[in-house]
């Protein structure tokens, strides 16, 4: 019997609750922004759908985000990680994905995504880039 290597990746995921006050402002305007980010995106995809009646790939989409960071107006985008944007547009192709596969089994139950107000979005994700451990328990967050 063969022996076969299985490699497995290592993940950790930290979460913190953090609290509305002064030092944390930083942090509150990174959540904010990855809120219209999001909003941004599906607005964008209702556009292309009713316009061509097909789903926005991400990779086009990640594509136009990083065109779109030149723009003015704009400009926030380029404030944010790349990988944390590559999340949030990950995290709508899942939505879609989930919706599509459930609808095709008949289920008309499941919606796609849809906006969310800013103030309900309450994370972002940090994959590789962006942060830093400084201490036991302290985490830098760079800024974009």
């Amino acid at each position: 019997m063969g022996y076969s290597a299985v490699y497995m990746r290592m993940v950790k995921q930290f979460t913190y609750k953090i609290y509305n006050k002064p030092k944390n402002k930083h942090l509150h305007r990174l959540v904010n922004l990855h809120a219209l980010l999001y909003n941004h995106c599906i607005a964008l995809h209702k556009r292309y759908y009713r316009l061509t009646g097909r789903h926005l790939n991400q990779y086009v989409l990640m594509r136009h985000i990083t065109q779109l960071k030149t723009r003015a107006g704009f400009e926030w985008i380029g404030w944010l990680g790349s990988q944390s944007v590559q999340d949030v547009i990950q995290r709508i192709e899942r939505g879609y994905a989930l919706f599509f596969e459930e609808n095709k089994r008949g289920n008309k139950r499941i919606r796609p995504p849809t906006f969310r107000p800013v103030r309900k979005y309450r994370s972002f994700t940090l994959k590789q880039a962006g942060w830093q451990l400084v201490a036991d328990n302290i985490i830098r967050i760079d800024q974009g």
